[in-house]
């Protein structure tokens, strides 16, 4: 079945790119960027993409290594700062006084 038409892929183009990727390197997170790139095509005007993210999605191939599944949980917390410059801060104290 023919899942984005602007670049002529297939389904089976995608599982095909999704298991190439997987036994090239078996911790690679696998993004649609990364099957356009693998194809040689790159997207045109996204009509296709819910679409292709179940073509994708019901691979086997596509899941997250276990290796890379708990790196998440050990990224910190973001601060009350969110990473403002000091600027940001002294105005939003000021306003708030």
């Amino acid at each position: 079945m023919i899942v984005c038409h602007c670049t002529n892929i297939s389904d089976h183009d995608i599982r095909a790119a999704i298991d190439w990727m997987r036994t090239a390197d078996p911790r690679t997170i696998i993004t649609p960027g990364k099957i356009y790139h693998a194809l040689g095509k790159s997207a045109d005007c996204g009509g296709c993409m819910p679409l292709f993210l179940d073509t994708m999605r019901a691979s086997s191939n596509l899941e997250v290594p276990m290796q890379l599944r708990t790196l998440r949980a050990g990224a910190t917390q973001e601060k009350a700062d969110e990473r403002r410059s000091e600027g940001h801060r002294i105005s939003e104290q000021v306003s708030a006084a």
